[in-house]
């Protein structure tokens, strides 16, 4: 099966490598696969390979115009000792639930399970198409996404990163994370402003002519690492695939059993992926979007109504902190038919409304999700109740996934099993952690002794992620209003 990739606003249609290297459309639009291939064997055949193997199968069933031998040396880079299991993505069983780890990497978060092959697969698609200019890769964070893709781009040959992030909107061990980033090659920059301003003005720096034309005079072309990003969307897809052959391999489940998989969703890329490997035909049942208090989807999947219009909170599961959800304008254009006028309309209205409304057959189609969300309170009390019950800590995150699914089964009575997705290491949110679990321990202390008190409660070793920055200079310390970010891209870029 030849698949190509087709703009969700225009009729584009792109190979797998040109819509990597593009990252959005020049349309505005978002690419999205003009079929969904099927699982690349049977289950129990599956169930028996290693992470690399499953990876380099279902990588290849999407992106056609790579060759096995290029795939298979993206997989190898990516997939190697920079992750501290060698199943790369455990999956630990607690509780009454299957807690999928994507958060053994090295900047221990789930985005580094794509940005680790992300650089490798941008620079063969630039080889394949014959692209000379240096690609910068452009992206806006809500957290998690910048350090990983720094870490991944750092010093890679032919490439520039530059990242913005909310001021305050982060923690703060994820911007120590960035600012002391290693790379002559890597610019991190925070905004006066939150996520959403953010990103929305790298999405305007992305389409304006004039600063394509600027940068393209300086012998530069743009890309992105966020999951608007095929690059970072396809490789998502594997472990997906990957947590339902471990229940297998393992004996939790029969190969053809149905299970529930329950994602903390931001910016709708993460439980994206998990519904196109059930398109692939992964046995899944429901698909749990769990959000927190900024809970725009959760109302969406509740009434058709998408609405952006209300107060941004910020909270302690800040790279859920989103009012825009970019990657749905993918699931929207599928369930409006694969139609790029009416999708189109539909983003149109959220640029200039704020809001948009589906119809009742586009919501027909939308039976596999269950949307809802938990407030501060209920994910902090579920953190601590799990922790007493397994002595298994989790991060502010994957706390909301798990007060959404505990609640969600308590309703329904859904029996079936659950994978949830554990998008974050504690260590990252120790200071949220701590305070869930054992307030009255934190006083006085500040981020490092949280750290350690973390490490004395939970008994899981400091992850190097944490140890590196203990020590490590500040490399970047620029702030800049929402309105400069377009000159401040050029002053970087000598454009």
């Amino acid at each position: 099966m030849d698949i190509k990739y087709r703009s969700t606003r225009s009729n584009l249609e792109v190979t797998a490598s040109e819509a990597i290297l593009q990252g959005l459309s020049e349309d505005g639009g978002l690419f999205v696969p003009t079929a969904v291939p099927p699982l690349p064997g049977d289950l129990r055949d599956l169930a028996g390979l290693t992470y690399q193997e499953l990876a380099l199968k279902v990588m290849g069933a999407f992106l056609t115009d790579f060759t096995e031998e290029e795939l298979r040396a993206c997989v190898e880079g990516a997939y190697d000792s920079k992750f501290d299991v060698p199943e790369i993505a455990p999956v630990v069983k607690k509780d009454g639930a299957y807690y999928l780890e994507l958060f053994h990497g090295s900047t221990i978060a789930f985005k580094d399970m794509a940005l680790s092959i992300l650089p490798y697969l941008m620079t063969t698609a630039a080889r394949k198409n014959g692209e000379h200019k240096k690609i910068v890769i452009l992206t806006a964070t809500s957290g998690d996404t910048g350090k990983a893709a720094m870490a991944g781009f750092a010093d890679v040959p032919g490439t520039e990163i530059i990242v913005f992030y909310p001021k305050d909107g982060v923690s703060h061990i994820q911007e120590k994370q960035m600012v002391t980033q290693r790379g002559e090659n890597t610019h991190v920059v925070a905004i006066r402003g939150n996520f959403d301003d953010a990103q929305s003005a790298v999405k305007k720096i992305f389409n304006d002519p004039v600063m394509r034309e600027r940068i393209g005079a300086a012998g530069c072309r743009f890309s992105s690492a966020n999951s608007i990003n095929v690059g970072r969307l396809v490789p998502q897809i594997v472990y997906y695939v990957w947590a339902y052959c471990r229940l297998v391999a393992q004996g939790e489940i029969e190969a053809g059993d149905k299970i529930n998989i329950t994602v903390p969703t931001g910016n709708f890329g993460n439980i994206l992926a998990a519904y196109y490997a059930k398109e692939m035909g992964l046995p899944v049942n429901k698909l749990i979007c769990a959000s927190n208090i900024n809970k725009v989807l959760a109302d969406f999947f509740e009434t058709g109504d998408y609405d952006r219009r209300r107060d941004f909170v910020l909270t302690s599961s800040p790279s859920m902190d989103i009012l825009i959800s970019s990657n749905l304008e993918r699931l929207i254009y599928r369930i409006c038919g694969n139609d790029p006028v009416r999708c189109s309309a539909f983003m149109k209205s959220l640029s200039e409304e704020g809001a948009y409304h589906i119809t009742d057959e586009m919501r027909a189609q939308l039976s596999d999700f269950r949307g809802g969300f938990a407030e501060e309170a209920e994910n902090f009390a579920g953190i601590r109740e799990l922790y007493e019950r397994s002595g298994y800590v989790i991060d502010t995150h994957t706390g909301i996934a798990n007060a959404v699914w505990r609640r969600y089964a308590r309703e329904s009575g859904d029996t079936m099993p659950t994978v949830i997705a554990s998008t974050a290491s504690p260590y990252k949110f120790a200071a949220s952690v701590i305070g869930a679990i054992a307030p009255d321990r934190a006083e006085g202390k500040d981020d490092f002794g949280l750290i350690d008190l973390l490490r004395e409660i939970s008994g899981v070793p400091e992850p190097p992620a944490i140890t590196d920055i203990r020590t490590a200079p500040v490399r970047h310390n620029t702030v800049v209003d929402v309105q400069d970010m377009p000159e401040e891209v050029c002053r970087i870029l000598g454009a």
